[in-house]
């Protein structure tokens, strides 16, 4: 597989959870794989710590909360609801600097939930081959799949 300089960063961020080695706590999950049947979303946690219901994504370096950050916790948030998880509280975490973001959940951020919804939707709809679809050189200058894409623009 090819990685770009993001991935492999990201990669090494994610090392200890991948690995098991974060912590041995019973109360942890670490690097499960989830699906949400309600979305038909699949991704894997960073970190869930069961008892006091916090989700936790770890990112490497974070210059802005990104839509698409928030909407890949609430993929989690779904899916590990349908699991009878109970998640109260949700944080995204810059390593770099050190710094923890808390992202509000969807009950508690309508329009954010709302854009969410509609994203899923839209990619489920999704049709390469429409003639309409134009693919956005902002986007693909700085999209990690670029060397692998027939659409890609650089």
């Amino acid at each position: 597989m090819y990685h770009a300089k993001p991935q492999i960063a990201g990669k090494a961020v994610h090392e200890s959870i991948d690995k098991g080695t974060y912590t041995t706590s019973q109360n942890v999950l670490m690097g499960m794989d989830l699906y949400s049947d309600k979305y038909g979303l699949q991704g894997k946690i960073d970190i869930f710590f069961i008892d006091p219901g916090l989700l936790l994504e770890r990112k490497n370096q974070i210059v802005k909360i990104y839509d698409g950050y928030v909407f890949q916790v609430y993929a989690h948030f779904f899916a590990l609801e349908e699991l009878g998880y109970h998640v109260k509280e949700i944080k995204i975490h810059d390593r770099t600097h050190n710094k923890g973001y808390p992202i509000p959940l969807p009950k508690d951020d309508p329009e954010m939930f709302f854009k969410f919804e509609s994203t899923v939707e839209a990619l489920k709809n999704f049709d390469l081959s429409n003639p309409d679809f134009s693919p956005n050189p902002e986007k693909c200058k700085k999209c990690i799949y670029s060397h692998l894409c027939d659409f890609s623009l650089c």
